[in-house]
């Protein structure tokens, strides 16, 4: 068997879909009126000074805190229908197709919350492995439930849900340092492609 691991936010996307979802769900000018109010939390986090779990969690908050949860997700299943085939790259799309032509097994491995995420994978018959969000009596809180699937959680959430050995072959594919754990599982390391 083959199995190949695909990183999603600018790697399959030309953008962010975190900065996606928040314009698609509240607009431009409210995306832009946070960003001013987290100014110097991302300043903290460009600098190192807190963790991208940390700045992802005070994001969320400030978005989608006491948001229900079931409204949450059929915004989420509405972003994967209306605007997230737009940012997905063409190369990626058929990187991923032809995987599938040749019978190997295609997993989505984000840090993106698996909620804004999955539905688009179910659609072209991926599994989706993300973040998963905290929700409390039916909202959204904000917090990620256990870890940001980025880094080394990627490689946990990996050998949690697929035993390794079973796959004579791995390719993985990734474009910034979180997703160099990951590749290191692989025979076939594709960093930083479909670009062009």
């Amino acid at each position: 068997m083959i199995i190949a691991f695909f990183d999603f936010d600018g790697t399959i996307t030309r953008k962010d879909t975190l900065w996606e979802i928040i314009r698609f769900h509240r607009g431009s000018a409210s995306l832009y009126a946070g960003m001013v109010q987290l100014l110097p939390s991302l300043i903290r986090f460009k600098l190192n000074l807190i963790s991208a779990q940390s700045m992802k969690e005070q994001v969320l908050a400030y978005f989608f805190a006491e948001m229900n949860s079931t409204a949450f997700k059929r915004c989420c299943e509405a972003f994967c229908k209306e605007k997230l085939p737009r940012l997905i790259r063409p190369q990626a799309l058929a990187a991923i197709k032809e995987h599938q032509r040749n019978g190997h097994h295609v997993v989505v491995v984000t840090a993106s919350a698996q909620d804004w995420v999955a539905p688009w994978c179910r659609t072209e018959n991926i599994i989706c492995l993300g973040t998963q969000l905290e929700v409390h009596q039916q909202k959204i809180t904000g917090k990620i439930l256990g870890a940001n699937c980025n880094g080394e959680e990627k490689v946990n959430r990996i050998k949690k849900a697929y035993r390794l050995e079973n796959f004579k072959t791995i390719y993985a594919y990734g474009d910034t340092k979180g997703d160099l754990p990951m590749l290191e599982l692989a025979q076939h390391k594709i960093y930083k492609p479909f670009r062009s």
